[in-house]
């Protein structure tokens, strides 16, 4: 049944990244009327720089991909893992309207880290 359970929740998961990433490229999502002016100047200072959009976008693309394959879930939990900081501390700072879902997406991160530690013992040794 967890395995059931974190399957369904990592396909979910893997699924919001990927369609995040590639609303980087195609801009289908229109960007919500009410964000506050601190995370419009963000955006727009991301967009300043060309490069970090497509790039977060590939990673999320990625990330998410790997995240949805139970064989390569621990990687993609790693891969996705320090966009999800970043989208922490941006709903922290800059829209706490966002902060609960964040804290869910990173509890969901984290416990895909928690279930695949033995896969990362080699490393660490």
């Amino acid at each position: 049944m967890k395995k059931k359970i974190l399957f369904v929740v990592s396909l979910l998961f893997g699924l919001m990244f990927i369609n995040a990433g590639l609303n980087k490229f195609l801009n289908y999502m229109p960007v919500p009327e009410n964000l506050p002016e601190k995370m419009m100047k963000a955006m727009g200072a991301f967009m300043e720089i060309g490069w970090l959009l497509p790039l977060v976008g590939i990673v999320e693309i990625l990330g998410g991909l790997l995240f949805i394959i139970p064989k390569t879930r621990a990687l993609g939990a790693l891969v996705i893992f320090p966009v999800m900081i970043g989208i922490l501390l941006t709903n922290s700072y800059q829209a706490p309207s966002g902060l609960p879902i964040a804290l869910v997406l990173l509890a969901i991160n984290i416990w895909a880290i928690v279930e695949n530690r033995e896969k990362y013992l080699h490393i660490v040794k």
